[in-house]
């Protein structure tokens, strides 16, 4: 079984000769036009480059939190768990690892904020390392216990 595959006719063109005399129509400058810095061998100009105008990042001004600045390396992260996720719970007695155990916390190694969205339906007895003033109202009127570790 044999086969005679073979290209499109006018698929394949045949590479470009530059610098290969002026009768060949790419010769004497090689199609980089008349001096120059492009014209010169090894070059390739950076792609913010403008010609020796000041570029656009030097010319906007400097505005905003710098990703090492004090306040970023000190900023307290902790993740969030509301009420209403809490209420949907088996057990009462609910801490960091039990959230992190049953995937409704993504890390067990940050500090846990329990907000009060939701309402709850039976009294538990929280640990967590922050809690917000409307949520340990809602807590013990509950009759639960709100325990900061």
């Amino acid at each position: 079984m044999s086969f005679n595959l073979k290209y499109k006719t006018g698929s394949i063109s045949t590479k470009k000769r530059i610098g290969r005399g002026n009768a060949s129509g790419w010769g004497r400058t090689a199609g980089k036009g008349h001096n120059g810095y492009k014209a010169r061998s090894g070059t390739k100009a950076r792609f913010h480059f403008e010609g020796g105008q000041t570029p656009l990042m030097r010319r906007l001004p400097k505005r905003g939190m710098k990703i090492f600045s004090k306040s970023y390396r000190y900023k307290n992260y902790y993740q969030i768990i509301n009420l209403e996720k809490i209420s949907e719970l088996k057990s009462t007695k609910i801490d960091l690892d039990y959230l992190y155990k049953n995937n409704f916390v993504k890390y067990d190694n940050l500090p846990l904020k329990v907000l009060s969205k939701g309402e709850l339906s039976k009294s538990f007895e929280i640990s967590a390392h922050y809690f917000s003033k409307e949520a340990i109202k809602k807590i013990e009127n509950s009759g639960g216990k709100a325990i900061f570790v």
